[in-house]
């Protein structure tokens, strides 16, 4: 060959390889941004990182707020009556996310409560079945004694939920003892059949607001679906107590 021929050009086999990861980089963020809407934690779903705001199916949420307001005796709720802000927290106890929640950023909230800034109401939704049923009277039952918050983080403690064997009705009273209550007046009170009808009657509030996925959260009338950071609620919190 001659030592001025044109050179032979060489195919390298990695610039096509090379050329559709760079492409398959930048088409990714688009795809998962384009099926966040849809993607709000729901029963037995695995958590996701950005969280976003959704709507409930039918947010009544004034007349929610009113009627929680109304009841100065809810056992559930903490915080006073005229407080600027409302939080209706619609949960479950085999919820993750509702244990990380509870873990993350309800102490953050429970501040807001001692401040007279926020009043809670606590509804249990029991999507995920029976055992969740079982664990919200238990709940109630804690309640009833004024002692709903140490009995819920016994029942979420270190951020998870308990197992369905760990929510019978022995587990539950077990806990109820580890707490200090009163055991015989818990076991009663678990029992009762107006405990039975104060949880059905708080898991039909959500299902009736379409609040089928686990956590959902009315802060004044504005609804939330998922585990979101902590920073979402207090940014929420301090908006809506600048505008009262």
């Amino acid at each position: 060959m001659a030592k001025h021929a044109a050179p032979r050009v060489h195919i390298r086999w990695w610039i096509p390889v090379l050329v559709i990861a760079v492409a398959a980089s930048l088409i990714a963020p688009i795809l998962v941004n384009d099926t966040g809407e849809d993607s709000a934690p729901t029963a037995g779903s695995t958590p996701e990182p950005n969280p976003v705001v959704t709507e409930v199916e039918d947010p009544e949420q004034a007349d929610v707020d009113k009627d929680a307001a109304a009841k100065d005796d809810d056992p559930l709720a903490d915080g006073p009556t005229d407080a600027p802000v409302t939080l209706v927290v619609f949960s479950d106890y085999q919820c993750p996310f509702c244990a990380a929640w509870s873990k993350d950023t309800l102490p953050t909230m429970l501040e807001y409560v001692d401040d007279g800034d926020l009043r809670i109401e606590w509804r249990e939704v029991n999507v995920f079945g029976s055992a969740s049923v079982q664990a919200a009277k238990a709940a109630y039952a804690a309640a009833l004694q004024d002692r709903h918050w140490e009995y819920h983080a016994e029942l979420f403690a270190g951020g998870e939920p308990r197992s369905p064997g760990e929510l019978t009705p022995e587990a539950l009273t077990e806990a109820a003892d580890t707490v200090g209550l009163d055991v015989d007046r818990f076991t009663d009170d678990m029992n009762a059949k107006s405990t039975a009808e104060a949880v059905e009657e708080n898991a039909a509030m959500g299902t009736d607001l379409g609040a089928f996925s686990t956590p959902t959260f009315l802060l004044n009338g504005q609804p939330y679906v998922g585990a979101q950071p902590t920073d979402v609620f207090v940014d929420a919190i301090e908006e809506a107590k600048g505008s009262n």
